[in-house]
């Protein structure tokens, strides 16, 4: 059996969900050896009768996966694959595998998931809309489910900061859903984004689905910010997850005659941090940003021997004269420079690792000044 073949029959065995699976490939090391030592191991009958189950809609929907897998987009990320996120890996209810379409390098970017009302108000969509903008302009993806409301301003705010964005679908990666969102889909793909979800291909939009994909936005992300939420909204739900996985969450808060705010209010009540601007969500991630991008960093441009001794160029000299010792914001450097939020970044990373620069609450802070 071929390693692909053996993951997708992983994921369609009737009745064994992500928990169960993960626990599998824990005790036999891959989904080959699933399917070729459990029915001699100790595993209960229930178990071994849906890893030799041989229903017919089963190999048919066993079928359409691969079959989609053959497409030119379509990509498959298991836990095995260098490309799983870090931030899922951790949980034991982590998809085993992801289905894709677009940038899978996103998957290890630090992230923020944006989630709300699906009705949103015009000013909770504009506010949704500034803030992902805010956030992909300084090179932070922003994470959310693509459904209406503050989920497609927050997509639509990441784009037009010319940034990157992550869709979490609830269902197959073949459907979009809502349709009106097929648009926005295609534009997330086609500017550097990233579609996954963890059902099969043919997967319709079920109810239930959607809530059961809110851990996988909020278990990518450093934290989740709620922009607009009524008491009985689906955002909580997600809300609730970032608290059980040890996630920041964050709310906006509004009129108290709006019942738009009062999901997000309950939420401050019960401990998520109160912020007004996207500054403030920054600047309470700062630590976590700082270890996310100097990995990341590390991990794809190693320093040299003896770096810290390297002489600047013109253009990281000059990024250095924007910068004093108090905090300077990471967007007025971008604005100052002229460069783009990549470039800066990279430039600021590399600063930091020769000990020229400090990144604290508020921005970055020079700490050399004999350059």
């Amino acid at each position: 059996m071929e390693p692909t073949e053996a993951w997708i029959r992983l994921l369609h065995l009737p009745g064994i969900g992500a928990v169960q699976q993960n626990r599998l490939l824990d005790r036999f090391g891959s989904p080959e050896a699933i399917f070729s030592e459990a029915p001699q191991s100790d595993l209960n009958d229930r178990v071994k009768a849906a890893i030799g189950n041989a229903d017919p809609q089963r190999q048919q929907r066993i079928e359409e996966s691969l079959n989609w897998l053959n497409r030119p987009e379509a990509i498959l990320v298991t836990r095995e694959s260098s490309a799983y996120p870090k931030q899922l890996s951790s949980l034991n209810d982590a998809p085993p595998m992801l289905f894709a379409i677009g940038d899978t390098r996103l998957l290890n970017s630090p992230q923020i998931a944006m989630v709300g009302s699906r009705n949103p108000s015009r000013i909770g969509a504009e506010t949704a809309s500034e803030f992902a903008r805010y956030f992909a302009t300084l090179g932070i993806t922003v994470t959310s489910g693509l459904a209406l409301g503050i989920d497609t301003a927050s997509h639509e705010g990441a784009l037009k900061g010319e940034g990157a964005t992550i869709a979490v679908l609830g269902t197959g990666p073949d459907r979009v859903y809502p349709a009106s969102n097929r648009d926005l889909a295609h534009q997330i793909i086609e500017k550097g984004g990233l579609l996954i979800t963890e059902f099969a291909p043919a997967t319709q939009p079920i109810a239930g689905n959607f809530p059961k994909r809110n851990r996988i936005i909020s278990g990518l992300s450093l934290g989740t910010l709620v922009v607009e939420a009524a008491i009985k909204s689906g955002s909580l739900i997600t809300a609730r997850l970032a608290t059980e996985q040890g996630r920041e969450v964050f709310a906006i808060p509004g009129s108290i005659h709006n019942p738009l705010a009062r999901g997000c209010h309950r939420l401050i009540k019960e401990g998520a941090k109160l912020v007004e601007t996207a500054a403030d969500v920054l600047e309470e991630l700062a630590p976590q940003l700082r270890q996310e991008l100097l990995t990341t960093d590390i991990e794809e441009h190693p320093p040299e021997p003896h770096s810290e001794t390297t002489q600047l160029d013109d253009e990281y000299r000059a990024l250095l004269q924007l910068i004093g010792d108090a905090p300077t914001p990471i967007d007025q450097l971008i604005s100052s420079s002229g460069l783009t939020a990549n470039v800066v970044s990279s430039m600021l990373l590399q600063l930091e690792l020769q000990g020229h620069v400090a990144l604290d609450p508020g921005g970055y802070s020079r700490t050399t000044f004999d350059n």
